[in-house]
């Protein structure tokens, strides 16, 4: 017997479905070229397991953008960001990992050029009010002369990348106001430290909105696990030095790469 019109568009609809099912995530997971632009945050200084290749940029296997890769595998996957990096780094070294062919950057920068390691050195080893300088001169920096930097940096990462899907990440709040560390400094230095990076993300975001770009902010994941929280994903002062107050591996595996995952 002849199964109708009906009964066969049906069977074809259904044939379409199962075939989609069991094939789209496959499709997912073999695209796409990812480029991993950035600071040491991006790089994963802090959370050990370096990759010799990187030298003194420290990538880390712990990282999420490696995290992202290992799981996502794209088709190719670009790491460059590099500890210390400047708005001026991801513009004079690490832009030639983009291409036409680039679907993914992430990045994350804009805490070097306002001064980031000099701003913790200060406000850790000398009197409070050298401290709140020296934050107050980060912070004028970050609202009056880093949103230009910004803007050269994501519209150069535009016109290598036009095809590219851009998520910038920032940085969280370094401590936790009122909890308890068996060393180190008070909660007016904290205070200070944390609207700096209050400033960063306000700036970071609206440039990078303003770019077409997709900003996330990690400010609220990181709500508890900041330095002094009794679970903390950011180290405090430590050996080596150039891991200090910056995500430890649960940090990134938690915190950072989760929030990536999100908006990627």
């Amino acid at each position: 017997m002849r199964p109708s019109r009906v009964a066969s568009a049906v069977l074809a609809a259904l044939v379409l479905s199962l075939a989609t099912l069991f094939t789209a995530p496959t499709a997912v997971a073999a695209g796409g070229q990812y480029v991993a632009l950035g600071d040491s945050y991006s790089a994963g200084v802090g959370a050990g397991s370096y990759l010799s290749s990187s030298g003194s940029c420290y990538r880390s296997t712990k990282s999420y953008p490696y995290l992202w890769n290992a799981s996502h595998s794209p088709s190719s996957f670009s790491f460059v960001a590099c500890s210390g990096a400047t708005t001026a780094d991801v513009l004079g070294s690490q832009l030639s990992a983009l291409s036409s062919s680039t679907t993914l950057v992430s990045l994350s920068v804009g805490g070097n050029d306002a001064g980031f390691a000099d701003v913790m050195t200060t406000c850790v080893l000398n009197s409070e009010s050298t401290c709140l300088s020296a934050v107050s001169s980060a912070r004028s920096y970050i609202t009056g002369t880093l949103p230009g930097k910004l803007d050269s940096v994501y519209a150069a990462i535009r016109a290598k990348a036009p095809n590219a899907r851009v998520v910038v990440l920032g940085y969280p709040h370094m401590y936790k106001i009122g909890g308890s560390c068996i060393i180190g400094i008070g909660d007016t230095k904290r205070s200070a430290i944390n609207a700096a990076a209050d400033d960063l993300a306000t700036v970071t975001a609206k440039r990078a909105a303003d770019a077409g770009f997709t900003f996330v902010d990690v400010r609220g994941v990181f709500t508890n696990h900041e330095i002094c929280s009794g679970s903390s994903w950011l180290n405090s002062t430590t050996l080596p030095i150039y891991e200090s107050y910056h995500p430890n591996s649960s940090g990134q595996a938690s915190g950072y790469l989760p929030s990536f995952s999100g908006a990627a």
